[in-house]
């Protein structure tokens, strides 16, 4: 391969300079503006205490002595007591399972915590201000029994507690006194949370993946009404006289304000920053103020609190926007004060130590307040540590000055959803339905890799080649692409892992069904995997990026992706997929798929009938660990890098090349260290209009690829983030390079095996690979990294494969 003429890289360098950007970290000292891996802003206000991993839920106890804190997470899940007075984090007790459901009895003696998927409620005494273990409340064996508790209610009086669930979407009533459960009512659909009236004569439950409040009569233990709301319904707030019931919803970025005793929505508020914004604000929490004229409600994708004026019914305003840390999920009131519990935290960060084991005692001295930060586990999914935001009540004039905090903050806005940033002439037309002289998508889907585990050995790119795995002689194919193409090596996808990772991949979005439960799976607690239309509550609102080309009338068919086991996985796909194309199946090479997607499109394209967009699924650069007798990670990797340069090869060879682009993504970038940030991934983008031999630097995301996608094909943004990430026009050229791309043959042998008998195989084998990432994938990183790179070597450090033959191979390394 030729290499790159110096003056053509200064040339590509400085035309790429103009938007140059990169994830920034939180400064305390500073309070600077931060900059996160999706190109979306924070401006955190207020103070702020350290909480644990992904807080879900905020309460405050009767007197508004103590605050709690439940930490979902991935990594360590905890329950934490906050003084309220102080704003001091009093005890963090470790919890194995928790999720959202939270309850102080009447007296504050105790606090009653969901227990996860161990299907039973924690009770901890409140002991000189430590969390004591005292009780466990069975609703039923653990997992894999389906009963997964969420939202709690206490009837202190009566000495009975109200339970709901989102897995046997149930709600169940326990005798406190007794400690066992003396009925179970089933609902229509998973449940969220529940709240009593005021004379506790009625309990309301928001019913999650049912778009409606059930309205349950605690006297007859019967359900005897229900009120439609919004989409993902989930929070709840009463108020002291039990009139009104305000009910986030998740997917329309709204709030339904119900009157209880006309059981009807009365108004509905729009918590976007815009009108008729798509979806993606993610409404999510709900507080009143003291005197209950204003309603604060927490909006996690925005990373901000809308801020209503409730003091007039039916006649509600907007009284602005407050900035938040990252993902707000819950927030709450105590006199002048708003607390707000920020699911990811202040900022994304690097990687670039590696998996590594969390030292348990240092993380929960840090959520006790102990300044000294603990080791960090440097996966993704427990990277990003929950902060408490304590705001004071603003003035009407500090409220202004957030709200332009926070509108400065968002990329979205109305203008860019309509026209986006481009240049004339470009192939990628600014507005939707300007024409697009190319015609035909093909958007090829990997799994799991970072940009420095592959790419970080290209010299004109921003890599670090100590953290590189599979450099140029395991992926000779991305690297050409990469090199004769355009390099991207400041792009970043938008998901954490595979569970959310499809669905922003297919959707642009990922609902907070997903972003609250794919932790608990993930953490090795149990749960299923339901993205990829698996399970509807987790689907996007308006569907995934086929059900906009079919609301377009762009013809599409899927290879794979959202069809497994040769069926599809949602409506859309009927009749729009390969039923021979081998879906999730780590036994079939990506080089056999090639051969598969190849008999489909000659017969398509034979026939005048090859669809405009095109989803393609390789994805065995997962791997399969150090599984005896199956291919090294190596011979993966190096089958799906030759399948999608044959991919590409064949594309450039077609009659149709001039007129089609191929977009390569990962679903996710959570299988390896980044020295910029662990969502830093590798892209490519190859076609006859596409540049050659060009480094962009730009600043790009999952959603900048799909945006670029549906300007080609004249389809509108699916949500928020879409409609505000930056398309790549700077990718392509309008004037046509049709020089044909040749594949490289691998420097792997495709049939090596994994022979070694060690502990790294020993745990390999061990692991569910049947699906896409049932495997914790902590551990399979683990393995990974020490699989390749040798047993007790701190990372980095020299290439040691634990199996045969290919010691030198990795990056000719001898070591």
């Amino acid at each position: 391969m030729s290499k790159i003429p110096f003056a053509a890289f200064l040339i590509s360098l400085v035309s790429a300079s103009v938007a140059i950007a990169q994830p920034t970290p939180y400064n305390a000292n500073t309070h600077e503006r931060v900059t996160l891996s999706n190109g979306w802003h924070l401006t955190p206000v207020g103070r702020s205490l350290p909480l644990g991993d992904l807080p879900l839920n905020l309460v405050v106890s009767p007197s508004k002595k103590y605050l709690a804190v439940t930490n979902n997470g991935q990594s360590v899940q905890s329950i934490q007591l906050i003084d309220a007075k102080t704003d001091q984090v009093l005890h963090s007790e470790i919890i194995p399972k928790s999720w959202y459901g939270l309850k102080f009895s009447a007296d504050e003696k105790f606090l009653y915590a969901s227990g996860g998927n161990d299907n039973w409620i924690l009770q901890y005494a409140i002991t000189d201000k430590k969390l004591v273990a005292a009780d466990s409340i069975r609703l039923g064996d653990k997992w894999p029994v389906k009963i997964a508790p969420a939202g709690i209610e206490l009837d202190d009086a009566k000495k009975l507690m109200y339970v709901v669930t989102r897995e046997n979407n149930s709600l169940y009533i326990v005798d406190l006194a007794a400690k066992k459960v003396v009925q179970r009512i089933q609902l229509s659909a998973e449940a969220y949370t529940c709240q009593l009236s005021p004379n506790k004569n009625e309990l309301y439950v928001s019913l999650w993946g049912g778009d409606k409040v059930m309205v349950f009569n605690t006297a007859s233990k019967t359900i005897t009404d229900s009120i439609a709301v919004g989409d993902n319904p989930n929070e709840i707030c009463l108020t002291k006289n039990g009139k009104r019931l305000y009910v986030a919803n998740a997917n329309d970025n709204s709030v339904s304000v119900i009157d209880v005793a006309q059981r009807k929505v009365i108004e509905t508020f729009n918590t976007a920053l815009y009108p008729n914004a798509p979806n993606g604000s993610t409404t999510n929490g709900l507080a009143l103020s003291a005197n209950e004229k204003t309603l604060y409600i927490a909006n996690a994708d925005n990373n901000c609190l809308a801020v209503f004026d409730v003091s007039k019914p039916v006649a509600s305003s907007s009284k602005g926007f407050i900035p938040t840390g990252w993902y707000p999920t819950s927030v709450k009131v105590i006199g002048k004060k708003i607390y707000v519990a920020n699911g990811k935290g202040f900022s994304s960060l690097a990687n670039p130590d590696g998996p590594k084991p969390v030292k348990t005692q240092e993380e929960v001295n840090y959520q006790q307040g102990d300044s000294k930060k603990p080791t960090a586990v440097q996966y993704i999914a427990g990277l990003f540590k929950g902060t408490l935001s304590i705001i004071d009540e603003p003035s009407e004039q500090q409220m202004s000055s957030y709200s332009k905090m926070v509108y400065d903050n968002t990329p979205y806005n109305k203008e860019k959803e309509l026209q986006t940033q481009g240049e004339p002439g470009n192939p990628i037309p600014m507005k939707i339905g300007d024409a697009s002289p190319i015609k035909y998508v093909f958007y090829v889907i990997k799994e799991n890799r970072t940009y420095d585990q592959v790419l970080g050995d290209i010299t004109t790119g921003n890599g670090d080649p100590k953290l590189v795995l599979f450099g140029e002689k395991i992926t000779p194919n991305l690297h050409a692409i990469a090199k004769e193409f355009v390099l991207l090596d400041n792009f970043y996808v938008d998901g954490e892992v595979s569970a959310d990772g499809h669905n922003w991949t297919m959707g642009g979005y990922a609902t907070d069904y997903l972003e609250k439960t794919w932790p608990t799976s993930y953490g090795g607690r149990g749960g299923t995997y339901s993205a990829e239309g698996n399970r509807e509550i987790a689907n996007n609102k308006k569907g995934f990026f086929w059900d906009h080309c079919n609301r377009a009338g762009v013809s599409y068919r899927t290879y794979g992706e959202f069809a497994d086991n040769y069926k599809p996985n949602i409506p859309v796909l009927k009749d729009h997929f390969c039923a021979s194309y081998t879906g999730w199946d780590l036994a079939t090479r990506d080089t056999v798929r090639f051969y598969q997607w190849k008999r489909d499109f000659d017969s398509l394209l034979a026939n005048n009938q090859l669809p405009h967009f095109n989803s393609v699924r390789f994805g065995n650069d997962h791997t399969e660990g150090l599984r005896k007798g199956r291919p090294t990670p190596y011979a993966h990797v190096a089958d799906n890098d030759l399948a999608v340069g044959m991919f590409i090869e064949y594309l450039s060879q077609s009659p149709i090349w001039k007129e089609c682009a191929v977009f390569v993504i990962e679903d996710d970038a959570q299988n390896g260290a980044d020295h910029v940030d662990a969502h830093r991934s590798t892209a490519y983008v190859a076609g006859g209009l596409v540049k050659r031999r060009y480094v962009d630097h730009t600043m790009y995301s999952t959603t900048s690829m799909l945006r670029t996608m549906e300007l080609i094909l004249g389809i509108p943004p699916m949500s928020q983030y879409d409609a505000a990430a930056t398309p790549m026009f700077r990718c392509f050229t309008p004037t046509a390079d049709l020089t044909l791309f040749k594949s490289l043959s691998s420097n792997i042998d495709l049939n090596e095996k994994n022979v070694a008998q060690n502990k790294w195989q020993q745990r390999s084998e061990a692991f569910n690979l049947k699906k896409e990432d049932a495997v914790p994938d902590l551990e399979f990183n683990i393995v990974l990294w020490h699989g390749l790179k040798g047993d007790n070597i701190p990372f980095p450090g020299p290439k040691r494969a634990a199996f045969v033959k290919l010691n030198k191979e990795a990056d000719g390394d001898d070591d």
